[in-house]
Parts: C-alpha cells; structure tokens; sequence
C-alpha cells in the first residue's frame, strides 16, 4: 500500500498511545484539508523553502525540477518522483512523499512499538482515505488482529460500502468523519455529498461497528446549533457510537500546501475560538452526547 507518513507516539488518533499510518489518496477535496500530501494517491516532492541552503546539490536533477537562476526554483510538473533530490538533501528541505509497504513490513513496524499498547493502544490506519486502498488495508488490518494489536481507521466514510461485512471484524473502533450534516455545505466545501458517508456509517453501525464521530470545526462553515443538532441525532441513532470528537480546524496545513507547490488554502481567521467549542461541546451535551 501506498503511504504518506506513518507517525509513532500518537494520542488523539484512538484510545491510548498508537502507530498512525497516513495512506495516500483522498475521494474529498476539503477546503480546509490538515493533510494535502495525502490527497493524491501519487508519489509527490515537497520542497520547504525556509529549509534550503542554497547548496545546489539538487541543480543536478535530470528532468530540470530544480532550478536557481532566480533563487531556488522549483517545476513539480517535471518531477517523476524518483527521489534521488530528497535523499541527498543535505538541509531535509526536499521531501518525497509516499513510500510503498506490504501488510507485513507495516505490520513489523507497528510491532516495534507493542511495549507502547496498554491501555487500549494500537495502530491506526488514516489518510487520505484508507479504504480506497481497501485490499491492502484490509491485509493490514487483519495481520494486526492476528498479531494481538488493536485497530482503528479513521475514515472519510466515502468509500464503497462492499467492504463493510469484512472490514467491521478487523476495526475495533472505527473514527468516522461527519465534516458537516448540512449536505450543500458539505458539497461545497469538500466536493462530495454527505449523503454515501452517512448512509456507509448507518450499515457500519447494523453490523455492529463501534464508531466514534469525528467533527472538525471551522468557523463561518459549520460552526452552528444546527449543525450540532444534527450530529446529536445522527450519534443518538447509532448502537455502537461511543460519542462526538470534536476537531478545531488549524492551519498547518497550509505549509504543506505550499510544499507541494499550491496555494496556502489556511487561515487563521477559520480557527473556532475556546467559546466556540465550548458551545459546540455544551450543544451536545445537553443532548446527552458524549463528547471527546
């Protein structure tokens, strides 16, 4: 499977200290998106410009990506992603993104961090959305259940539902994503309906799923009683849901972006302030939500 980073120590993917595994790849295009290096589902160069040296170890480059008549310039469109800049790098200013593992060379590195497990611990598989490499992750996964390691997927939900009956026995907590219940915004700001991650998450939840949902917040978008009544009902609806995550939006991001050669779509004018989240969490609590 394809990946895009893979994180050790982890706290707030999951119950306990966890191995988060990003998979590259992404049915969304969220306008707000934490992690653009995993949207694509194709190797990608990161350049961080604040890092370089201006060395010129990289002027090298065959295909012509690197380029210092006017300071370092770089042209990702001619990159073919063999990643010969970013290893010699000298300054970590290059970076390339999305390296290629079995189920059993994940499953050795997670393996590695078992001491870490108690309490609930384990891996999980994020994105991107894991499940558009649904085959691996599902190889991944079961080698996990077999190995005793605890599973969780937090997922974008958008994916084809054939994959439920098998996935729900490997996951034991799934995190599912409910960007926004109102259905136009959410196609407006991530490009998709709600309506597929919904109706995926009400058959998770038939086949006894246990799921936590996960909502970001960002304000002027979906910081509204409104919103918040709906994911009320949605979790009340559910057996298996233990409750909301609620998820400021930051935007650090942003420089990620911007290594990859994009805009910086980040601002700090959309970060829910502490009484915006604290209404958001009094809003379902007085529901008698559980909020994480």
């Amino acid at each position: 499977m394809r990946v895009a980073d893979i994180q050790r120590f982890c706290m707030h993917d999951g119950p306990g200290i966890r191995t988060t595994v990003f998979l590259k790849g992404c049915p969304l295009s969220c306008a707000w998106c934490h992690n653009p290096e995993a949207q694509s589902g194709e190797k990608e160069l990161l350049f961080y410009k604040s890092k370089c040296i201006g060395c010129r170890f990289c002027a090298s480059c065959g295909q012509g990506v690197h380029i210092f008549s006017k300071g370092h310039e770089v042209f990702y469109e001619r990159c073919i992603a063999c990643g010969e800049c970013a290893d010699g790098c000298p300054a970590g200013a290059l970076e390339l993104c999305g390296g290629d593992f079995t189920a059993e060379e994940l499953y050795a590195l997670a393996d590695r961090d078992r001491a870490f497990y108690k309490n609930g611990g384990g891996v999980t598989l994020s994105g991107g959305e894991p499940f558009l490499q649904a085959e691996e992750a599902l190889a991944f996964l079961k080698r996990c259940k077999e190995g005793g390691i605890g599973t969780a997927v937090e997922t974008s939900g958008y994916f084809s539902a054939d994959i439920l009956p098998g996935a729900v026995s490997l996951v034991d907590l799934f995190l599912w994503d409910i960007k926004d219940t109102d259905d136009e915004r959410h196609k407006k700001y991530t490009g998709v309906s709600n309506e597929k991650i919904i109706k995926n998450l009400r058959l998770a939840d038939s086949l006894g799923a246990k799921t936590r949902v996960r909502c970001i917040l960002v304000r002027g978008v979906n910081t509204d009683s409104r919103h918040y009544e709906g994911v009320a009902s949605l979790v009340a609806s559910l057996k298996g849901c233990e409750g909301a995550e609620l998820v400021p939006y930051h935007s650090f991001g942003g420089a990620k972006a911007e290594a990859l050669g994009k805009n910086d779509p980040g601002s700090d004018s959309l970060i829910p302030s502490e009484e915006e989240i604290s209404f958001a969490r009094s809003c379902l609590l007085q529901r008698g939500i559980n909020v994480f």
